[in-house]
């Protein structure tokens, strides 16, 4: 008998299992079933796709970072030693740095290849193109400097372009539209090293919604988007106090 082609009910009640169980690969696999059954996803289902990609690489960019820390700390004894120790860590550095470009390459793919052909003008096409630049400012992180440059240069078009659209697609405090507002300037600081223009288009965001702020919004909405607008002032007080720091010490 040929294989039963389950409903979509049932990946999506396979898919919560699997992040209840926080397996985020097989989760992975059950929207990845669900989109080539069934095309394009609902706002639960994208948003357990998010979760699931979000935990596979927060876990291996933190790896990275403390073994690369690691890495530096050894590289820096002078004892023949710590060279040797230098080459086993760069070769647990590189097993990580595999995985992780694997998994951003992974959902940038899906992205190109099924979901951005579905998504509706809005908040889906803002919320697709947010995730593209995401994963390649990930990329952009620990690549190598010739693919550093066009991870970043791929990561702000993504952006660019999801912002343009939120723009004018959505209201200033708009959750998705100030999530992406947050996610492009920390960009701007942490790839393009300009704490000014991270600045500049944060607090632009941060002004616009909180004029915008009523009681005309859903709860959950309100919520989502003053803990994002909180998020956004943590960020724009340390990048404005490393400003000052910086123009003190010039």
């Amino acid at each position: 008998m040929p294989a039963r082609i389950i409903s979509r009910d049932e990946y999506l009640l396979l898919a919560k299992v699997a992040e209840e169980a926080e397996r985020y690969e097989d989760l992975v696999a059950q929207i990845k079933c669900l989109t080539q059954t069934y095309g394009a996803l609902t706002i639960e289902e994208r948003n357990l796709l998010s979760v699931a990609y979000k935990n596979i690489t927060n876990s291996l960019r933190s790896s990275w970072r403390v073994v690369d820390s690691l890495e530096k700390l050894e590289s820096a004894r002078p004892s023949a030693q710590s060279k040797h120790h230098v080459s086993l860590i760069r070769r647990q550095r590189a097993r990580i740095e595999k995985e992780l470009t694997d998994a951003c390459k992974d959902i940038v793919k899906l992205l190109n290849d099924s979901l951005l052909a579905t998504a509706k003008a809005g908040e889906e096409t803002v919320f697709y193109f947010k995730l593209k630049g995401d994963y390649y400012r990930y990329l952009a992180e620990f690549a190598q400097q010739q693919e550093r440059s066009r991870f970043s240069d791929l990561s702000l078009a993504a952006y660019k372009f999801a912002y343009k659209h939120a723009l004018a697609m959505l209201e200033p405090t708009h959750p998705t539209r100030l999530g992406l507002a947050l996610n492009f300037a920390v960009y701007y600081h942490d790839v393009r090293k300009s704490p000014e223009r991270a600045c500049h288009l944060g607090k632009h965001a941060f002004d616009e919604a909180v004029a915008c702020l009523d009681d005309s919004s859903s709860m959950q909405v309100m919520r989502d988007s003053v803990m994002i607008l909180q998020l956004l002032r943590d960020d724009l007080v340390i990048w404005s106090t490393e400003m000052q720091r910086d123009a003190i010490g010039k």
